[in-house]
């Protein structure tokens, strides 16, 4: 008879982790992470060559291949939604189903921001219908023909997690912090500790896109899974990895510039972070929408921001909002 662990590390594991919303002063940010079940001799294999049935990394997917690539190439605010949200879509319908309004949605990747939203009225009650843009058919046919080549390959999608930190929530913790990267990172870490306890069995590879010149991530680590060994393979300005192993228990987590053009469960990480984030962006504009007429909708950064603040500022102040609850500080 097979042991456990031996049975278990036949699998591993296969993380991308990256963000939306790291720059804007308005509207959340938003970490992502999407987990694949891989045969651990298969790793290092190429998911976008192994799924090209169903998946592209261009944005000139035909029929139903899915187009999985860096959300910032793949999502224009003048071509719409549509392009990013059959994407998101359509890997949820592989994995659990079509989610109808939002709700469900943040339910399945991120259960704990609805009690935190719930402290902001732009966000309170709104549940949006889903798709906003894309058809609905096609996001279907495209998850089929995704379940089905994943299964052919032995591969499966293990899961999808998302960290939502709001306005205001955003300000306490780079209070806290003193320093908005490190804020990211705890996100990152909030992740990665939700992929380990839904995986404790399976070896873990772990990559995440790189944001900033950090270079050394080792004592951040340490201090985040102190009962692990921690040993460094590289640290360069490309990318440094680390080994974090605790008995039968090995880890594997890299931080990578550009990862989202390497590694395809980056890339869906982007897209993931960047959907929920104009989600929540709509429900934002369409509540300020309703106090002031004639309001141009805002993506959140830093001009175009200050030009919604200029706008809204009567009705912030008859609505006596605090501003640490609406513009996000650094």
């Amino acid at each position: 008879m097979i042991p456990a662990v031996m049975r278990a590390s036949a699998k591993s594991i296969l993380v991308g982790i990256d963000e939306a919303g790291y720059g804007p002063i308005l509207g959340p940010l938003v970490v992502s992470a999407a987990a694949f079940e891989v045969p651990t001799a298969a790793l290092d294999d190429c998911l976008w060559q192994k799924l090209r049935r169903s998946v592209s990394n261009t944005t000139t997917a035909r029929r139903a291949r899915i187009a999985i690539l860096d959300s910032k190439l793949l999502y224009r605010r003048k071509v719409g939604l549509a392009p990013l949200e059959r994407s998101v879509l359509a890997v949820l319908a592989a994995w659990r189903g079509l989610p109808a309004t939002m709700r469900p949605l943040l339910g399945l990747l991120c259960p704990d921001a609805l009690g935190e939203l719930a402290d902001y009225p732009w966000y309170d009650g709104a549940d949006p219908t889903l798709p906003r843009s894309a058809d609905a058919a096609i996001v279907r046919i495209a998850g089929g023909l995704l379940a089905s080549d994943l299964a052919e390959h032995d591969l499966r999608l293990a899961g999808c997690y998302a960290e939502v930190l709001a306005e205001g929530h955003y300000n306490r913790l780079v209070e806290k912090t003193r320093n908005k990267s490190v804020a990211l990172f705890g996100l990152v870490l909030r992740l990665i500790h939700r992929i380990a306890r839904a995986y404790p069995r399976h070896p873990l590879r772990i990559v995440v896109d790189k944001q900033g010149a950090r270079s050394r991530y080792g004592p951040l680590l340490m201090r985040a899974f102190a009962d692990r060994h921690l040993r460094i393979i590289s640290e360069t300005a490309e990318q440094s990895s680390y080994a974090m192993s605790a008995g039968d228990s090995s880890w594997r987590i890299s931080f990578e510039q550009s990862g989202e053009s390497k590694h395809l469960p980056v890339a869906l990480a982007s897209l993931f972070s960047k959907y929920l984030r104009e989600i929540l962006m709509g429900c934002f504009n369409e509540y300020w929408s309703r106090q002031v007429t004639d309001l141009k909708p805002t993506a959140g950064y830093y001009q175009d921001g200050l030009r919604f603040l200029q706008d809204i500022q009567e009705q912030v102040r008859r609505l006596k909002l605090s501003r640490d609850t609406l513009v996000r500080q650094r």
